[in-house]
């Protein structure tokens, strides 16, 4: 790895990106090296990237991610590090279900049934989302012969398959497929089963069955379906505050916003230069973590890798927007009794989902107000985020009306558009990724992080920020001798 040649001399990273991944790479670059000078390039006017909280008088709520998984340690383990462990909040613990919409009417998903994991009977006979022959053939899955492909450890296939095949295909279609689209804004024909739903792979792979069951805690987590509500957390003022804590723990004059990277290069001493889309040239550093999508970073490294580059713009990404309303509680005449809805592709709505924030996280509104964000577009819907504000609020108003039956218009209202933000992990992903960390490893004194490569959420992120000045780091010693 490039290296100072004297070594009193400060070392210098670059961090291009200011969302959770990029912020906790600096941050970590100067917990793990003494007195590094670690400059963070942002190309908009703000940090954080999808983790966007709006606070506006008693309001409070998020404009991309709301929430990320407890169990998965990095996100908690960094808020502790950071003295934020008595403001993380767990969800309300009534109301932890989804709604899924079938034929105009919004039926809950059976209690106990998490993504594509059943694991109660009862309350699977006892549901009106499914046919008798659709409970049948879910309830059939522990009897389906584990196949013998899955032994392989190269195993994969696409998340609408395995799903079919375990669960058949009504399951799919009502439950596992609208489930996973909240999270993914994917097409279920092309998601890596591997790569987005490992622990079904390992359940089958080592038990035969989907149906395997794990202790649960208490009586909130039994009753709760959907997505595992009762494992999720937040942070007390939203999630910016994790990114406020981490940019506060830099230099004040390490960040800089608006600030688009264009290239990296390298000098006669094999240290990296980046240039800026004005033409303006920073450097050397002694080390680059990108922490940009995989395709922005393609552009990056093109001059220096062009394999890498065209190995990164294989992972595609998709788009969305949000719809974030303020209603007051007397204009709907149904009680919002659950996290949010989540649609069938089926459905042909023109919307994915909706999550009704207030109630997810109480106090986040007046007690006669509600928070609800509708999530439009994604791989299926690609032509939704170029549709004007004006466009996306009458779609989204009209999709809610008939469900919560709302009646006036909403005190507030605001759309986001969140562009190539969603790495898709396809088929064969995690063989790709393998290739483009290899790949990678060559480039002396170069990480990636994001959210591109090894896990979608926020705890995924923090990981790959960490791994990323792990890296560099490590490389700093190497050349120390």
């Amino acid at each position: 790895m490039p290296g100072p040649t004297n070594t009193s001399q400060q070392l210098r990273f670059a961090v291009i990106g200011a969302g959770i991944s990029g912020l906790t790479a600096a941050y970590r670059l100067t917990q793990l090296l003494p007195n590094p000078r670690v400059e963070v390039f942002e190309a908009t006017n703000q940090l954080g990237g999808v983790l966007s909280t709006l606070k506006q008088d008693q309001l409070l709520f998020e404009r991309g991610a709301d929430s990320f998984l407890a169990k998965q340690p990095w996100a908690v383990e960094l808020c502790q590090e950071l003295g934020l462990a008595d403001e993380l909040i767990p969800t309300n613990t009534s109301n932890r279900r989804a709604l899924v919409l079938r034929a105009g009417e919004l039926y809950p998903v059976p209690e106990g049934f998490f993504m594509m994991r059943p694991q109660r009977v009862l309350p699977i006979l006892r549901s009106r989302l499914l046919s008798w022959p659709g409970k049948l053939r879910l309830l059939a899955e522990r009897w389906i012969p584990r196949p013998a492909k899955i032994e392989r450890p190269d195993y994969d296939e696409n998340l609408a398959r395995f799903a079919t095949d375990r669960l058949g295909r009504e399951a799919f279609t009502r439950l596992v497929e609208p489930l996973l689209a909240g999270i993914y804004t994917a097409d279920a024909n092309q998601l890596s089963v591997a790569a987005t739903m490992p622990e079904a792979v390992e359940l089958v792979r080592k038990h035969g069955t989907l149906w395997h069951r794990e202790p649960s805690p208490d009586s909130a987590t039994r009753a709760a379906s959907g997505a595992r509500y009762g494992s999720f957390v937040s942070l007390r003022d939203g999630l910016s505050r994790l990114i406020d804590e981490l940019a506060g723990r830099l230099p004040p004059d390490s960040i800089h916003l608006n600030q688009p990277a264009k290239q990296l290069s390298r000098d006669h001493q094999r240290n990296w230069l980046l240039k800026l889309a004005d033409d303006s040239t920073h450097g050397p550093f002694d080390g680059v973590v990108s922490a940009l999508p995989a395709p922005q970073t393609a552009n990056l490294v093109e001059c220096e890798d062009s394999r890498l580059a065209g190995l990164l713009r294989r992972i595609p990404y998709a788009s969305s927007a949000v719809v974030c309303f303020v209603f007051r509680q007397d204009q709907m005449a149904r009680p919002l009794d659950a996290f949010g809805i989540v649609v069938p592709a089926a459905e042909n709505s023109r919307m994915v989902a909706a999550s009704f924030s207030s109630v997810k996280f109480p106090g986040r509104s007046p007690v006669d107000q509600v928070v609800v964000r509708v999530f439009m577009g994604g791989t299926l819907r690609p032509e939704f985020v170029d549709f004007s504000d004006d466009e996306l609020r009458e779609i989204a108003i009209g999709e809610l009306s008939p469900l919560l039956k709302l009646s006036g218009t909403p005190l507030f209202a605001e759309v986001v558009r969140w562009r190539e933000k969603m790495p898709q992990y396809h088929v064969g992903h995690i063989q790709l990724v393998d290739e483009i960390e290899a790949r990678a490893t060559e480039l002396s004194g170069f990480a990636l992080a994001g959210n591109g490569y090894r896990g979608v959420g926020i705890p995924y992120c923090v990981r790959s920020g960490n791994e990323a000045a792990t890296r560099l780091a490590a490389g700093i010693e190497r050349s120390r001798g």
